[in-house]
């Protein structure tokens, strides 16, 4: 570090006149209030003209100087590594005194405290001199404070900003010399505990360098594209002129005043000689480059994908390692410097959307989402939606509300899932014993008013009348394998009031459905048979998770999406558990993954399979009036919910107004894409959003298949029709039950 030497101090003469001329009351008050620091306290007398303080008297101070750790911003990294977004309150990234240019470190002490390293906490030298300097001009033109004590300042006004204190920030700026005398108690604390070279390294990542920028890295990377490592000689006196008054001095707002600024720093560094004039006058000739300005983003919003990037967000804000609060947790993240890895693969997501945008745009009134999770993990691989763009612009086809997600997530509402809830259904009565052969006299039409049935709280009965018909043509005595492949409604109500509604919501649940409604949780529906066709309000993600389950061989998985944590000292921070578990045997799994193949290639999913011939398991859903198509389906590497729902807060969708269309999707040309909608689950939902995602997903990766289900899952023998005690009546005369997967 370079000699700094002080100034001569050509301006004496004419300051005493000053005085003379009745500036006295304020030099006098000056100096009685530095005589009061030396006076009253002498071991602050002591420090500040000897630089250092007698063995223990800093103890006997009456207060020592806490120095928290620096807020730093976070950031949230994609699976290559690469920064998806970024969370603070204070744009900053510590760095050590090593990683700064010299240029920097000699540019801010030559401007603010050239003497820093040959004095104490106090420049008694350059406290007289800026004295005699505001009595000559009158006023306060000069502060005279050294590097330390501005440092003690910003970490004051920064707790206080941590805190919400607005008071406790005017207090550490005010001009009284009460604020001065405390400040230099801390100073002399700070000195005695850090050496100079601590100092300066710390105040240059705490200085505010305008713009939202704090520290040198990030003002380096903001004002310049560069790093506080090859901070050039124009740029760093740039930056250290920024610090006396970061708004007038800005560089983007005030050009002009920028550079006289810098110039003046320039100059300054030459007149000490730590640059020599040759230098000076090529730097003072360097032209801001405005182009190079960049902008860090704060939060989710404008990042590419702001749905999965809240997601991140919200998932944080649940991690007790964080904090035991959520504004704690809140403060961590926005000014913990911590890394987040995830294992979003922008590739995998891009894909996805353009599956999604392909079919639905963002002002369309209507609304789509496609999410993939990883069975076995809970990774969540995919979250896309047909409005990504979050933002309040409903013009553009902007919204806050994440459609993939419920509203503890994010979510504005759900999205009732139609016959993917039959799957639950089926995976009930496997539970029970009852196998894939079981048949019913599945009629067009039946009406189940008064039927009972099992809830939760013992024996219900069907409340009021209920009708139930069917809408894919195909009715009669049929097993479960035909009544999946073709979505039979009054197959699937007959299996449901057989086995239990309290059995069936059970199930449900601990696959990992979650209700959308706060006030009907999936357990309230014990009562309800309908739940088997689908009336639920859920997420696509929560219908993805319970498939996955499934597919894994019935082990549940909570959603994630946090790799790893680590906080700005490069300690992990537990992350949020998947919690991963076995909610149901293995043969019901395999059981369900039999019967789900089935409706892949023998019925409604075949045109939704992906062209490589590689198994997959899938049920189309469609809900009453065509409001909503899905389709659900996995392989054993990946689940994926697909949804299209009609947005019934906007025409033609607006039910009681002129134009309305009570028959939903069906028939419907979407207006940013020209596709004509069929309103079914495996056509709009399933072939063109479903298909081509996974196709894109799976391209490259090895071919799996699902192990077989057990012969007592698939065949009649040894079952009991509940009803009645009799025998089972799978495989009847003219009619085989079938044996294996179909």
């Amino acid at each position: 570090m370079p000699s700094f030497s002080p100034d001569r101090p050509a301006t004496t003469s004419s300051a005493l006149r000053r005085l003379r001329a009745g500036g006295l009351f304020l030099a006098v008050s000056a100096l009685c209030g530095l005589l009061i620091a030396v006076v009253a306290l002498p071991a602050v007398g002591a420090a500040i003209f000897t630089g250092k303080a007698a063995e223990g008297t800093l103890d006997d101070l009456p207060a020592a100087f806490d120095q928290p750790a620096q807020s730093q911003r976070s950031e949230v990294l994609d699976v290559n590594g690469d920064v998806l977004a970024y969370f603070y309150d204070e744009n900053r990234v510590y760095v050590p005194l090593t990683e700064i240019a010299p240029a920097m470190k000699q540019a801010i002490i030559s401007i603010e405290d050239h003497r820093f390293y040959e004095h104490g906490p106090l420049d008694v030298v350059g406290t007289m001199r800026a004295l005699v300097t505001n009595v000559v001009a009158g006023g306060v033109t000069q502060g005279g404070s050294t590097l330390t004590q501005q440092y003690v300042k910003m970490v004051q006004i920064e707790e206080a900003k941590k805190a919400g204190d607005e008071a406790g920030v005017k207090a550490a700026q005010d001009d009284s010399y009460g604020r001065k005398i405390r400040e230099l108690r801390y100073a002399i604390s700070v000195e005695k505990t850090l050496s100079k070279d601590e100092i300066l390294e710390r105040y240059l990542n705490i200085a505010y360098f305008g713009d939202g920028v704090y520290g040198v890295e990030v003002a380096a990377e903001h004002y310049f594209g560069t790093t506080a490592a090859k901070l050039t000689l124009p740029q760093a006196a740039m930056l250290a002129g920024l610090v006396q008054n970061p708004t007038a001095n800005n560089p983007v707002q005030n050009p002009t005043a920028s550079l006289q600024r810098r110039n003046v720093v320039i100059n300054r560094m030459a007149s000490l000689d730590v640059i020599t004039d040759a230098e000076a006058a090529k730097a003072v000739k360097t032209k801001f480059r405005k182009n190079k300005v960049t902008t860090t983003i704060n939060g989710c919003q404008g990042t590419d994908y702001p749905f999965l990037c809240d997601y991140v967000y919200r998932s944080l804000e649940q991690t007790p390692s964080l904090g035991d609060t959520v504004e704690t947790r809140q403060q961590t993240i926005k000014r913990g410097g911590l890394v987040i890895k995830t294992k979003i693969d922008p590739d995998t997501q891009d894909q996805t959307q353009k599956a999604v945008s392909r079919v639905v745009g963002p002002t369309d009134p209507v609304i789509s989402a496609m999410d993939m999770i990883e069975p076995g993990t809970g990774l969540i691989v995919a979250m896309a939606q047909s409005r990504p763009v979050m933002g309040d612009s409903t013009k553009k086809g902007e919204t806050y509300w994440n459609y993939s997600v419920g509203p503890e997530m994010g979510g504005a509402q759900g999205f009732q899932a139609g016959s993917t809830f039959k799957a639950f259904t089926a995976a009930a009565a496997l539970e029970k014993g009852i196998p894939l052969s079981q048949r019913y006299d599945a009629a067009r039409s039946m009406d189940f008013s008064g039927r009972t049935f099992e809830t939760c709280d013992g024996p219900g009965q069907v409340a009021g009348s209920w009708r139930v018909s069917n809408s894919t043509g195909v009715n009669g005595t049929m097993d479960m394998y035909r009544a999946a492949e073709f979505s039979v409604n009054t197959y699937f109500v007959q299996l449901a009031l057989d086995v239990g509604m309290c059995d069936v919501v059970k199930m449900a649940e601990k696959l990992g459905i979650e209700s959308s409604t706060k006030d009907a949780p999936v357990s309230s529906y014990d009562d309800k048979p309908s739940f088997t066709l689908g009336t639920l309000e859920v997420s696509p993600l929560s219908v993805a998770e319970a498939y996955a389950t499934f597919a894994s061989g019935g082990i549940h998985c909570d959603p994630i999406i946090l790799e790893s944590v680590t906080d700005s000292s490069g300690a992990a921070r537990e992350v949020p558990s998947a919690n991963c578990e076995r909610v149901i045997s293995e043969d019901v799994a395999n059981a369900m993954n039999s019967l789900l193949s089935s409706v892949m290639t023998d019925g409604t999913g075949r045109r939704v399979l992906t062209g490589d011939g590689r198994p997959q398991a899938g049920k189309t859903g469609t809900i009453d009036s065509n409001a909503a198509v899905w389709f659900a389906g996995y392989t054993p590497q990946v689940s994926g919910a697909a949804m299209i729902s009609i947005d019934n807060t906007r025409a033609p969708f607006l039910q009681g107004r002129s134009g309305y269309r009570a028959n939903g999707l069906k028939g419907y040309t979407v207006p940013s894409t020209g596709l004509l909608l069929e309103g079914s689950g495996s056509g709009d939902a399933g072939q063109d959003i479903w298909k081509p995602a996974m196709q894109a997903y799976l391209e490259g990766k090895a071919m799996q298949s699902f192990d077989a289900p057990p012969p007592d899952l698939v065949s009649s023998r040894g079952y009991t029709d509940f009803r009645n005690g009799l025998p089972g009546r799978g495989g009847g005369p003219g009619e085989p039950a079938p044996q294996g997967p179909r």
